[in-house]
Parts: structure tokens; sequence; C-alpha cells
């Protein structure tokens, strides 16, 4: 039997409850506001429970180097890494605008403050220090396991476990666009086999076969 989590207040994951999708906005919105306020109001229309965006504190994540180096791409926002990456920050007072938004349309907004649960992306899986000071909050987390291995994977397990019986996997594919033929998705229940904390998902481009307890596609 899968175990039931509550990831958000009233709502349940795992057994029978239905799927948990998760949106994933990221930072496509470009750093329009508005641009992030429409999609945050289809992915509601389109049945999602949640929608997800990024946040960086650019300074503590990226060095100097890293910032300051030419980005030359169509595709860049600045001349440097370090503008184009800023101009796709929202601020704290953007995020919590973006909040009292997707609360009035009746999805879950994830970001730094006030969270219903925490979502780990796949690189930092294996920051165990980051991981540790995240279970000691406390709250639900959802830790995909995109460019791991099952050894890292079960070092996550047994760090997080006793700190925090709260948290399911999610099986990522790190991968985009992702085929079919690389999803993987067998890897589940051979993770579930972890422990028996373990509600596993599926992060990618599409889904496919029986829905899992949590879904994370691209948006």
């Amino acid at each position: 039997m899968p175990l039931e989590l509550e990831l958000c207040p009233g709502r349940w994951v795992g057994g029978q409850h239905p799927c948990f999708i998760v949106a994933e906005i990221g930072q496509n919105h470009q750093g329009d506001l508005d641009v992030a306020k429409r999609m945050i109001r289809v992915a509601k229309e389109c049945g999602a429970d949640c929608a997800k965006f990024q946040k960086s504190e650019l300074e503590h994540k990226f060095n100097r180097k890293a910032l300051e180096r030419p980005y030359t791409s169509k595709h860049s926002w600045g001349k440097t890494y370090g503008e184009h990456k800023r101009h796709l920050e929202f601020s704290h007072d953007q995020y919590r605008e973006l909040q009292r938004y997707a609360k009035e349309m009746a999805v879950e907004f994830l970001h730094e403050l006030n969270v219903p649960f925490f979502k780990v992306g796949s690189g930092d899986t294996n920051n165990f220090p980051y991981l540790e000071k995240t279970a000691k909050k406390g709250r639900p987390m959802v830790i995909s396991s995109g460019m791991q291995s099952m050894d890292t994977m079960k070092q996550v397990y047994q760090l997080v476990k006793p700190l925090n019986p709260n948290f399911c996997f999610l099986q990522c594919t790190s991968a985009y666009p992702l085929l079919p033929e690389d999803a993987n998705l067998r890897v589940i229940p051979v993770s579930g086999r972890t422990g028996p904390c373990v509600v596993d998902g599926f992060l990618g481009a599409f889904a496919v076969g029986k829905m899992e307890p949590l879904l994370q596609p691209k948006f």
C-alpha cells in the first residue's frame, strides 16, 4: 500500500487520492508580471493544483565571474549572464503580488514565503546541508531525483527521514524535450522500495501510462 501524504493543508496525495498536478512555470514569464499572472490563470483553467515558480538569490548562487561573463545567446535579456538572470528575477514584493493573485484564482502558489510545502530541485538533491536545513523546517517536502544515482537517493532518504517523515521523491528525467523511451518510469516502484514513506511522482514534458500521485509537467 502506498503511503498517503498531506502535501498541503487538506490536500492528500498517494493511495486513492487524486493526482496532485504542479504547473512548472519556472521563469517562462520572461520577467513580465502580467505574463506570470496569465500563466497562473491558464494553469488553473487547465486543472492544475499548483503553480510553481523559481526564485534565486543570484549573488549567493553564482560567483562574480559567472555573473559578469558575456552572454551572447539570441535569447539573452542582457549583455552579461548576471543581467540576463536579473531580468528574469521577480522581487519579493512581486512574488507577494503573485501569491495574492494565485489565492484569488484558488491555486496554491509556491514561493519563498509561507509555502505549504518545499520543492527541492534536482540540482540541490545532493546538497545535504541544504536538505538538512529544509527538512528541519517541518513542512512537507517534494524531492526531485534528476541526475542523481540510486545510492544518492538512498542517502537522501536516510538523511531526511529522521528529521521530517513528510516527504516524497519525484521521479525526474533531466532531458528537454523528454522522449517517451527515455522516461524510465519503471524506476518508480524500485525507488519506492527505498522506504515505506516514499510516494512517487513523475516530472517531465509529458505524462504517459497510469497517473502517479504527483505530476509536475513543464508549463
